[in-house]
């Protein structure tokens, strides 16, 4: 059970795996998955170099992943996915694209960062068309909602960011309420970010342009003098 109780912000389905995402997991989970546990991460112990460090919770299928840590070989991503085809799918583009900078948590983000992730440590998180979870009896399973957006915030180190997407407009408002009541966290525009923001879009954003949705983006930042006195203790 994580610390906000039994509730969790996804559903693990059964999803079957196809034989290449099963190949790639019994073949390279050793060596690109980072295992669950309860001490902090040693993040150069992980990447071999003292680099900025972005998480990016709910991968999906890892398409836009494998192609932002391509394009940005000097920052260091942890994927956070508990979806085990879509931990496959990602392990094959990193061995494929042979990307040293990519490694994958396959748990619960939850847990993940109360444990794992050190206090003021993450550059930034890529939070990309998370479950909208639209009914309202299950609006307490949303992600992106307090205090679990103060975890956030107390893991992010002075300047860093929090990069929400959606393509569900009252999940948008929703979480930027959320986030506005955050305490540390600044948004860095006025209301919605630009879209896109040059990222590669996900599947889960181009089925919503099919189905004429818009993008909702969001753009925080710790920028806060209590967060940065924080950071300086």
């Amino acid at each position: 059970m994580n610390a906000y109780g039994s509730i969790r912000s996804f559903v693990l389905r059964a999803g079957r795996m196809t034989e290449a995402q099963q190949r790639d997991y019994d073949n390279l989970s050793s060596k690109w998955c980072i295992p669950f546990s309860q001490s902090h991460i040693n993040y150069s112990d992980i990447f071999g170099n003292t680099g900025n460090v972005i998480v990016e919770i709910g991968f999906g299928m890892g398409q836009a992943t494998s192609l932002i840590a391509e394009q940005n070989p000097d920052t260091n991503y942890i994927g956070i996915e508990v979806h085990r085809p879509g931990v496959g799918r990602l392990l094959g583009e990193i061995a494929k694209k042979n990307l040293s900078n990519l490694f994958i948590i396959e748990y619960d983000a939850v847990e993940v960062l109360e444990t794992m992730i050190p206090d003021n440590s993450v550059q930034g998180f890529h939070v990309f068309f998370p479950d909208p979870w639209p009914k309202k009896k299950h609006h307490k399973r949303r992600l992106i909602k307090r205090p679990f957006t103060d975890t956030l915030c107390a893991k992010l180190a002075c300047g860093g960011f929090i990069h929400m997407a959606t393509d569900w407009e009252p999940y948008a408002r929703f979480a930027m309420e959320e986030l506005n009541a955050t305490a540390g966290l600044k948004n860095r525009y006025k209301g919605f970010a630009e879209t896109n923001l040059q990222r590669p879009e996900t599947k889960f954003e181009l089925k919503g342009k099919k189905a004429g949705r818009d993008i909702f983006e969001l753009v925080y930042e710790k920028t806060d003098e209590q967060a940065a006195e924080n950071c300086r203790t």
